[in-house]
């Protein structure tokens, strides 16, 4: 892990036992076959509006959330599938929502960037850039308040490091030390703006010391790096030492969003990254710990399984009905005891 823009030591867990590291492969193959599928069914136009992959970027929600408890918070990003199947919100549901069906998270009203499941502590995917920052900043403020021990977790990219609303929560975690995890999911773009020319300092994490906080860099190719820095944040956090923010450098393997050419990104970056693969690491990892490739065959049958039930799902959902257009706007109406 980088130590350059550490402005505060933070410690990192030196070993991670087996069955977590399993817990870890099985999450991010989980998330990386839901994905894959969710882009070949959009390309049969049974997907309303666009979809985002998380195809690549997969140790970071896995990483981060496995040191969650069912009850924190978690505000995500238009690229939200990911960190939804991280935090454990329903497969079956949640592909239903992105078909826009009633038996979605948001009875099909949010659709593949909107998706929330407050039930799970999923506080929301956010189509606004940065959109998710504030609320996360809440939630923690909530929990303090509470004294309830809970922890907030905001997921966000590069472009919206640039976003005034994260100094502003920043400044305001730094000053009442509220139990906030700040991931910047750095993958290089925002959409196709490179991070280099429109980000002032080659680390955003860096940003950290002006508010007196761990600004921490993590390697996205490592799941271990990742949950070791998120762990460390985490029990700060919930100790009552207040915000971290961590940098994942990550990168996503397709285009911005599905059926983006992807024109902007050089071919040999392109190849080089995908060989760092995070999920094919770990992978090798725990075959040389001793995981049968059996094991491991076995847990993608089950996973592709529970991926094509999901999609069968929600076809066999309904649409809303248009007559319920404005229903779940506001509270329903409570009779008087």
């Amino acid at each position: 892990m980088s130590d350059t823009v550490t402005q505060t030591d933070v410690p990192t867990a030196t070993t991670i036992d087996r069955d977590t590291l399993l817990g870890l492969f099985r999450t991010m193959l989980k998330i990386r076959l839901f994905e894959q599928r969710v882009a070949k069914e959009f390309r049969t136009g049974e997907i309303p509006g666009f979809v985002h992959m998380y195809v690549g970027e997969e140790a970071v929600a896995a990483g981060v959330c496995a040191n969650l408890e069912h009850d924190d918070y978690v505000t995500s990003t238009h690229r939200g599938h990911g960190h939804c199947i991280a935090k454990g919100c329903d497969l079956r549901a949640m592909m239903a929502e992105i078909y826009g069906r009633e038996d979605g998270l948001c009875k099909g009203r949010g659709g593949s960037m909107h998706i929330a499941d407050f039930s799970r502590g999923m506080l929301g995917a956010n189509a606004i850039v940065g959109g998710g920052i504030a609320l996360a900043t809440g939630a923690g403020l909530a929990s303090s308040v509470r004294s309830s021990g809970q922890v907030a977790v905001a997921f966000f990219g590069d472009g919206a490091a640039n976003q005034g609303v994260l100094h502003e929560s920043l400044n305001l975690a730094a000053i009442w030390k509220l139990p906030v995890l700040y991931v910047c999911e750095n993958n290089g773009f925002a959409e196709s703006t490179p991070a280099a020319y429109a980000t002032s300092v080659p680390d955003v994490a860096g940003r950290a010391v002006a508010y007196g906080i761990p600004g921490v860099v993590a390697d996205g190719a490592d799941v271990r790096e990742v949950y070791s820095a998120a762990r460390a944040a985490v029990e700060r956090g919930r100790a009552g030492e207040g915000p971290t923010l961590l940098e994942v450098k990550t990168y996503r393997f397709m285009g911005h969003f599905e059926g983006d050419p992807d024109r902007y990104r050089d071919d040999e970056d392109r190849r080089a990254t995908r060989e760092r693969d995070a999920l094919a690491k770990l992978r090798g990892e725990l075959l040389d710990d001793g995981v049968t490739e059996e094991e491991l065959e076995a847990m993608r049958a089950e996973l592709e399984a529970a991926v094509s039930d999901a999609v069968e799902f929600a076809r066999r959902s309904p649409f809303p009905d248009p007559a319920d257009l404005d229903r779940f706007v506001y509270p329903e109406p409570v009779e008087a005891a």
